[in-house]
């Protein structure tokens, strides 16, 4: 890895703005993908995120209840340029970009226009972040949205996710046959999230739906096995995509971002996972495939060895269950970003309890500040071709039931460990 970096310029962030086109943010990334022979692979970025703020003036013209839509468009006519979205509270996102030193983290206004003035901005921008980062499919996810879930006014969850659902499906979606998304659940409300699948399950580029960690929702509760049910006979995945809070009264006791930033992602998901697996959702909905996304991989051996060691002595709290809970949790799939790669041995005992051959799918998370290259995963020497393979894209091909990149020749599967 290091012989490959030294090939390349260094570029100082001082180099760059908000303006800052996104191939020359990523030139170096383009050149590792060729370094690497990327093109050699299937690489299906699963967690991608549109800056969906630039656009919010289209996305509240979707707003079903006219009193709202009037009141939204009419916010963002009288507000300066750069005011916060309507209705969202992604409170303290700033200090993602390190008081302005990540750019491409505060903004991405660069020009589009020249380049296709009839396709989508969003479009234009991940088809150059494809190009340089070797990309055949990118599943997209919003930003300002992740805290919706702890908005006190359920119905404007509602009605933002179905605004946002609508201008995905309409606006963006249709701009390139390979971006994806896993569209926005209102899980405040379960009727609206039931509603929301029923309604977009068809939808061109639409490959299953998320619930947002962020939110003190009893995943469950009986209110909302319609929604799974739902789920699991159209063959769709349930995602589970991490943020942080840090009003939270729990977390608001960190004094410090970095602090907030560790923890935050895996709190709710190791929440929402405990409670997903004592309550024997896998035993009653045992098609739906569900994946943890953004919240790294170091939580999960910590709960497999937790939830194991306390079923073996109270297993009579948790009656559906057939089998220890780490079994269950193998069976579900894992986005490997950020992958917490400082302990390569720890790394890979990880590897080997979740079945990363099969269940760890690759995640950039471009263009947040702790993105990962796919190079991320070629690196990893314990991974034999195979396995590294089916991370970058197989096993996500397979998953979603993408059509295979007509560039792309199935290469036959060797033994996964060599």
């Amino acid at each position: 890895m290091e012989k490959r970096l030294k090939e390349f310029q260094e570029i100082r962030s001082d180099q760059f703005d908000v303006w800052t086109d996104t191939r020359e943010v990523l030139e170096n990334a383009k050149r590792q993908a060729a370094a690497s022979k990327l093109s050699d692979y299937v690489v299906v970025d699963i967690d991608s995120h549109h800056t969906e703020a630039t656009s919010w003036t289209e996305v509240v013209e979707f707003i079903e209840d006219p009193v709202l839509r009037h009141e939204a468009i009419n916010y963002h006519r009288s507000k300066p340029k750069g005011a916060p979205p309507f209705g969202t509270n992604n409170m303290l996102a700033y200090h993602q970009e390190v008081a302005g030193r990540i750019p491409h983290q505060a903004g991405r206004r660069e020009a589009t226009e020249a380049e296709d003035p009839d396709a989508h901005r969003d479009v234009i921008l991940q088809q150059r972040a494809m190009e340089c980062l070797g990309i055949d499919y990118m599943v997209l996810f919003p930003e300002q949205m992740l805290a919706l879930g702890m908005h006190p006014q359920i119905e404007m969850e509602v009605q933002l996710a179905q605004a946002y659902n609508s201008w995905m499906v309409e606006r963006v979606l249709p701009g390139d046959d390979r971006l994806k998304s896993l569209l926005y659940l209102p899980f405040n409300d379960p009727e609206a999230a039931l509603r929301t699948v029923e309604e977009f399950s068809e939808k061109k580029g639409v490959i299953g739906f998320i619930i947002t960690t962020t939110r003190d929702n009893g995943v469950h509760e009986n209110k909302y096995m319609n929604l799974y049910a739902a789920l699991e006979e159209r063959g769709l995945p349930l995602g589970f995509h991490g943020n942080y809070y840090w009003l939270n009264p729990s977390l608001a006791k960190l004094n410090r971002f970095i602090g907030v930033h560790s923890l935050g992602f895996v709190f709710w998901s190791l929440i929402h996972m405990t409670n997903w697996i004592i309550n024997g959702l896998p035993e009653r909905f045992p098609k739906l495939n569900v994946i943890w996304i953004e919240s790294g991989l170091a939580w999960v051996p910590f709960l497999m060895q937790r939830l194991d060691n306390e079923f073996m002595m109270r297993n009579s709290e948790a009656p559906l269950l057939k089998r220890l809970p780490s079994e269950y949790m193998r069976e579900m799939y894992f986005s490997s970003q950020p992958l917490e790669a400082n302990n390569l041995r720890a790394l890979e005992v990880t590897f080997e309890m979740i079945n990363a051959e099969t269940q760890l799918l690759y995640a950039s998370d471009w263009p947040h500040w702790d993105f990962d290259l796919p190079s991320k995963i070629l690196d990893l020497p314990f991974l034999s071709g195979q396995e590294k393979r089916n991370i970058l894209g197989e096993s996500a091909l397979k998953l979603f039931k993408l059509k295979r990149p007509e560039t792309k020749e199935k290469i036959p599967e060797s033994p996964l460990r060599v």
